[in-house]
């Protein structure tokens, strides 16, 4: 397989060969990601779908990750979209600096959008939901394991609080498109 091309777009405008929509769970990673990747013509990488059974299992339990356990799923998310038609638009998590510094590795020029809001939002949407492996019992390993994104990884900063349409026409705003 050829190498990848890394990303031509500039760091502040347009849409990037690659773009992660991050936060802890609960944040509406999937659904925002979804849509701007509909919004955006991009290819759609959720990352969920490729944690193995043992992590899942972790976290059904409400037992937070480790480095150890996240690197091969990190490392699947990143071969995934490699794989995919350029843009990509990529759901996870990414919670440590060290993290995005691999996707960033592997992938090159990477945007990013923070998702972040209120805890008691969190926690309501996380005890809502329905036959997903992360509950609220993970809310405050997810809390701790955070690194939001320095100003250096230029992130788009949302709060969550707001409609995913509006969300998404924000971000659209942001890039320029």
């Amino acid at each position: 397989m050829d190498e990848p091309t890394l990303a031509q777009t500039s760091p502040t405008s347009g849409v990037p060969d690659f773009f992660v929509v991050m936060g802890i769970a609960g944040t509406g990673k999937t659904e925002i990601a979804q849509r701007l990747a509909q919004a955006l013509g991009a290819s759609f990488v959720e990352a969920d779908t490729f944690h193995n059974a043992s992590n899942v299992e972790r976290m059904r339990n409400g037992i937070g990750l480790t480095d150890e356990d996240r690197w091969p799923w990190l490392n699947a998310v990143c071969d995934a979209a490699l794989a995919e038609r350029r843009p990509v638009v990529i759901a996870c998590s990414v919670l440590k600096r060290r993290y995005r510094d691999l996707f960033r590795q592997r992938l090159g020029f990477l945007r990013i959008l923070f998702l972040h809001g209120s805890i008691e939002l969190i926690a309501e949407r996380l005890q809502a939901r329905k036959n997903h492996f992360a509950s609220a019992s993970l809310l405050e390993s997810q809390v701790q394991t955070l690194e939001a994104p320095a100003t250096d990884e230029n992130p788009i900063i949302i709060d969550i609080a707001g409609t995913p349409e509006a969300i998404v026409a924000r971000v659209r705003t942001e890039l320029g498109v």
